[in-house]
């Protein structure tokens, strides 16, 4: 049954600056949500919308959770803030152990951020410090790829491949960056189910930059090991095992970015380990606290970590972190997350869904202006023919139509995301592919 349209009575949209958001569109038909429960969000006028991206990619564990609540509630009422600048307080070692234990190889030390933005920023800082601590200090070019997402500073979008992010800042992003080609191919790889078979061979564009700008010049390359934002582009089979093999070959640090694939997204803790490949840092935020509280963490390599502590005791060793770094509560949140994960099992009720939700996601193949459908872990993209009326339009029609229908998708122009809460069940995957099937049937 389709619900009515939100109304924003009461409520003045004016000051807010929304962002990623088509500002003067939306404060035209609004819509507003006001409390969420498990997999639902409810809107301002009691309407139920199923939540079939997790908020954005980061309630893992569905929405306000009961432990994570009265966690937090502790905390703030203990300890509401601590400085981690010469101080410190317990609760970031004590999560900075966790995320180590879960961490693949020796991806042990632990920055903490508030933002996946940041985690990128940080991640690329802490490449140039480690060329530069073990003397490689003309290693400062660093390469992305297309279609990548790694936030909205100017390192991420330097290294970034969304156009739209890029474009209005062209001047002032960060010099000797370079791309890799992007690894979505439809012609050879529509309608796969996992990752696609073809595409390996996109790799080899590394070497072809090694061999331009030189070994010797290159600090690190930053991937997401499936690029979210970008529209749900996989990674074919054996590809990142190849860039693994070439940044090792070369003696260059590969960084994967799992904003969005970690904590049981991929049925593991990372992706790096569903897909067997370990990168020398992982980025993370999103997830960590399933959503609550703002908070990020890079994951840095045993080696990265103690040639960058090769200074006197009494040195600063690496001059960066931000004010809420560790941040008690935060810390808190992301503690209690971590043990829904690990007591409810919810990495492994992921792959145990994952077949049923490739399948429920690939019936929508056969319908019209559906052009392809992409799927790995509890994450689907159905890309859509553009309309007559412009790219993104159909998508957005797609979206809002979802939304009134009581289920809530994600529009990457013509790209719809589905990446619901771990703890979806049969019913939930019927709801939301059935709502969304209508939605297109009825699109522009």
């Amino acid at each position: 049954m389709a619900v009515k349209k939100p109304q924003s009575e009461g409520v003045n949209l004016d000051n807010f600056w929304m962002p990623f958001t088509a500002n003067r569109q939306y404060k035209a038909t609004p819509r507003l949500l006001a409390k969420a429960k498990g997999m639902y969000y409810e809107d301002v006028e009691g309407n139920s919308v199923l939540d079939a991206t997790a908020g954005l990619w980061c309630c893992n564990a569905g929405h306000s959770r009961r432990e994570i609540s009265e966690a937090v509630s502790r905390q703030i009422s203990e300890l509401d803030y601590a400085p981690t600048f010469q101080m410190g307080h317990p609760l970031p070692f004590e999560l900075a152990e966790r995320l180590a234990d879960m961490a693949p190889s020796d991806l042990n030390r632990v920055f903490f951020t508030n933002s996946g933005s940041e985690s990128a920023d940080t991640a690329l800082k802490i490449a140039l410090a480690y060329q530069r601590a073990r003397g490689h200090s003309n290693r400062t070019m660093l390469i992305g790829r297309e279609l990548g997402y790694h936030g909205t500073g100017f390192g991420g979008i330097s290294v970034g491949g969304m156009v739209n992010n890029r474009k209005a800042f062209n001047g002032q992003l960060l010099p000797s960056v370079a791309h890799l080609p992007h690894t979505l191919d439809m012609q050879k790889n529509a309608f796969s189910k996992g990752l696609p078979e073809n595409g390996i061979e996109k790799a080899e564009a590394l070497e072809q930059l090694v061999a331009l700008h030189g070994a010797e010049n290159i600090a690190a390359v930053i991937v997401e090991p499936m690029s979210g934002s970008g529209g749900v582009v996989l990674p074919p089979v054996g590809y990142l095992k190849r860039l693994r093999e070439i940044t090792t070959k070369h003696d260059i640090l590969l960084i994967f970015d799992e904003v969005i694939t970690a904590f049981g997204r991929m049925g593991d803790a990372f992706a790096a380990q569903r897909w067997d490949v370990t990168p020398d840092m992982i980025t993370t935020a999103k997830a960590l606290t399933n959503g609550a509280i703002p908070m990020g963490a890079v994951l840095v390599s045993e080696r990265i970590y103690d040639t960058c502590m090769n200074a006197p005791e009494d040195t600063i060793e690496f001059f960066h972190g931000y004010t809420y770094s560790g941040h008690p509560v935060a810390a808190a949140a992301a503690l209690a997350s971590l043990n829904i994960y690990r007591d409810e099992k919810l990495f492994e009720h992921a792959r145990e869904m994952e077949t049923e939700w490739q399948d429920a996601v690939h019936s929508l193949a056969s319908h019209a202006n559906v052009i392809d459908v992409r799927n790995a872990g509890i994450i689907a993209g159905i890309q859509l023919a553009p309309s007559e009326k412009g790219i993104g339009k159909r998508g957005y029609d797609v979206f809002t139509r979802s939304f009134y229908d009581g289920v809530l998708v994600r529009a990457s122009g013509d790209i719809i995301a589905m990446s619901p809460p771990l703890i979806l069940e049969s019913k939930h995957i019927d709801q939301m592919v059935s709502t969304l099937e209508r939605a297109i049937k009825n699109a522009l």
